[in-house]
């Protein structure tokens, strides 16, 4: 992958999002749905991506966790909006050349009867790039 500096412009380009403004609250982790299943919470990736901390990020299943379901952008009182920087981070790594976390042929048989379809419109957001 690229070097930090540029892949932190890179995602900072393409969310659109300035983590400066976050002052930490954790108001955006406290709405997430996910929050119990993720790895970094949506103020930890506002604030790892602020400190160029990335490449934790591009490994990490949080990235697949998100619903983008933007609970944690209506909360932030600052407008960080923490959901673009987690789908930005995941653009980075779908990317590279044979990165894709899941097919989306593979999406059909992970479904189940209690996943709402947000959910499902989602996976195929996320994987049918």
């Amino acid at each position: 992958m690229e070097n930090k500096a540029n892949l932190k412009e890179q995602i900072l380009t393409a969310s659109g999002v300035n983590p400066l403004k976050c002052m930490r609250c954790g108001k955006c982790s406290a709405t997430c749905p996910s929050y119990d299943e993720m790895e970094y919470h949506p103020h930890q990736f506002v604030y790892m991506v602020e400190k160029g901390n990335i490449e934790p990020l591009l490994q990490s299943e949080s990235l697949y966790t998100c619903l983008t379901c933007f609970a944690c952008v209506e909360r932030c009182p600052r407008n960080v909006q923490p959901a673009k920087l987690v789908e930005a981070v995941r653009l980075a790594v779908i990317r590279e050349q044979g990165a894709n976390h899941l097919k989306p042929q593979d999406i059909p048989a992970l479904l189940d009867p209690d996943l709402p379809q947000q959910a499902i419109v989602s996976a195929f957001r996320k994987y049918a790039k």
